[in-house]
């Protein structure tokens, strides 16, 4: 029984150990850098960040460590048309927060693909959750025919982080409230139309 036993798990560890560089190289890997405006701000050198996408059939597992970034700050994080102004459609996906040294992870299961896009097919109303501040909620959508977006982007999540940090106070409508800061990270590191996303297939 014993000798079973030891045999199945060779068996087992075989199977894994063969597999595992094949699930591996499912994985697409890719940076996120300082976004224009940090660049053109000259706030935070040192942030970056890594993301990995790993397919889980119908869906993707998008997992997102950034470091360099002010400690223990909130950002919100969005899938988005284009990675600079005007940025295009976008959609708010989650937070990170940064941990004491300035680290932070985010975990997003969803369709990160070259099938990744919105759509209206006519328009129709819309709650009007938010209805004050200099970005208040439409309560209509425009039509559009599908729009592919393949980008990323990290913002802080409050104006006064923005600015200790040296990014500037602009307020922005990227997050829970639209009451956002500047752009922290994005995927400006792709061309415009062929973001990270559009690789994975």
């Amino acid at each position: 029984m014993k000798s079973r036993f030891l045999a199945l798990m060779s068996t087992m560890a075989l199977l894994v150990a063969l597999a595992g560089p094949a699930i591996a190289q499912d994985n697409f890997i890719f940076n996120m850098v300082r976004s224009t405006g940090a660049v053109t701000a000259g706030c935070l050198p040192n942030a970056s960040g890594r993301v990995t996408i790993h397919p889980l059939g119908p869906v993707e597992n998008l997992h997102v460590e950034v470091s360099g970034l002010p400690p223990n700050v909130d950002f919100d994080f969005f899938v988005i048309q284009v990675p600079d102004k005007p940025f295009g459609m976008a959609w708010y996906q989650g937070d990170i927060q940064t941990d004491s040294t300035g680290r932070g992870v985010g975990d997003f299961v969803g369709r990160f693909s070259i099938e990744t896009f919105v759509v209206a097919p006519g328009a129709a109303s819309a709650p009007d959750t938010f209805p004050s501040g200099p970005f208040p909620d439409a309560t209509i959508n425009p039509a559009t025919n599908p729009i592919q977006m393949y980008h990323l982007g990290l913002w802080f999540n409050q104006t006064s982080d923005a600015a200790s940090a040296g990014c500037g106070s602009t307020e922005t409508p990227f997050n829970g409230t639209h009451t956002a800061g500047a752009q922290a990270l994005s995927t400006r590191n792709f061309a415009a139309l062929s973001g990270p996303l559009r690789r994975v297939h």
